[in-house]
C-alpha cells in the first residue's frame, strides 16, 4: 500500500445529510461551506442531498427497524456512507417546529434500520454509529428568540439531538440555528452566517481529531504495556 492510500484510509470522513429541497438554498450553502471548511483542514466531505437523491423517507411493511425481512439497496448505499464516516452532520430547516419528514425518514429507515426497542431500552449503541459525532445546522424563518420563548430549540435538542446520541451512541457535537432565515436576505448576513459554519467546521475537525490521536495513543501504550 503506497503512503498516499494509506493516507486516505485514514483520513476524518465527514457525511452531511441536507434536507432541503430547493437547490442553491441556504441550507445548501451551509452544507457545501461545512464540507469546504472540512476539505481545508485535509478532511475529506461529502454531501448526501436527500431530495437530489430522491430518498423515500417512507417505512414499508416489512422494513420495521430492527425486525426487517430484507434491505432495500437505497439504504445500503446508505449504510456504506455512515460505516465510513467519523463525524454524521444534518443540515435542515425546522418546519412546524420540527425537523422534515425526509430527515425523520432517514433516521428511521438508514440510521435506525438494526436497532430495536430492546436496543434503546438497554442502551445498547449502535454497531456502525457508536462512537461517531453529531452534529446539526438548522435554520428557520422565525427567529432564535421566539422558537426559545416557544421552547422549541429545547425541545429538538432533548428529542431529537441528544436522544439520538443516546440510542446510537454517538458524540454530541453541537447544534447551530440560524433564525430569521427568509427570502431576500441581506448577503452580508448571509455571508456571516457562512463564516459562522465553517469556524464550526474547523472546530469538529479539530476536536474529532484531537480524539482520534488521543484513542491512537492509548492503544499504542496499551500494546506496550501488553508485551
Amino acid at each position: 500500500m503506497t503512503s498516499e492510500a494509506a493516507a486516505d484510509q485514514t483520513r476524518i470522513r465527514h457525511v452531511v445529510i441536507l434536507g432541503h429541497p430547493e437547490p442553491g438554498s441556504f441550507n445548501h450553502q451551509v452544507a457545501e461551506a461545512y464540507c469546504r471548511a472540512a476539505r481545508e483542514n485535509g478532511h475529506e466531505a461529502v454531501i448526501r442531498d436527500l431530495y437530489e437523491l430522491g430518498f423515500d423517507p417512507c417505512l414499508r411493511a416489512g422494513r420495521i427497524p430492527g425486525h426487517s425481512t430484507g434491505m432495500s439497496a437505497d439504504v445500503a448505499r446508505e449504510l456504506g456512507f455512515l460505516r465510513e464516516a467519523d463525524v454524521v452532520v444534518f443540515v435542515y430547516p425546522i418546519w412546524f417546529g420540527m425537523p422534515p419528514a425526509i430527515i425523520k425518514g432517514y433516521v428511521d429507515r438508514a440510521m435506525g434500520v438494526a436497532t430495536t426497542p430492546k436496543d434503546v431500552r438497554d442502551e445498547h449503541p449502535d454497531s456502525i454509529l457508536a462512537g461517531k459525532s453529531l452534529a446539526t445546522f438548522s435554520s428557520s424563518a422565525t427567529t432564535r428568540i421566539w422558537l426559545d420563548e416557544k421552547g422549541q430549540m429545547e425541545a429538538i435538542r432533548r428529542a431529537f439531538d441528544r436522544y439520538l446520541t443516546s440510542i446510537f451512541g454517538m458524540v454530541d457535537a453541537g447544534h447551530l440555528h440560524f433564525g430569521a432565515i427568509v427570502e431576500g436576505m441581506n448577503a452580508r448576513f448571509v455571508g456571516q452566517s457562512l463564516l459562522e459554519v465553517e469556524e464550526n467546521a474547523r472546530s469538529i475537525c479539530s476536536k474529532v481529531a484531537a480524539a482520534r490521536h488521543a484513542s491512537k495513543a492509548r492503544g499504542a501504550l496499551e500494546r506496550a504495556g501488553a508485551r
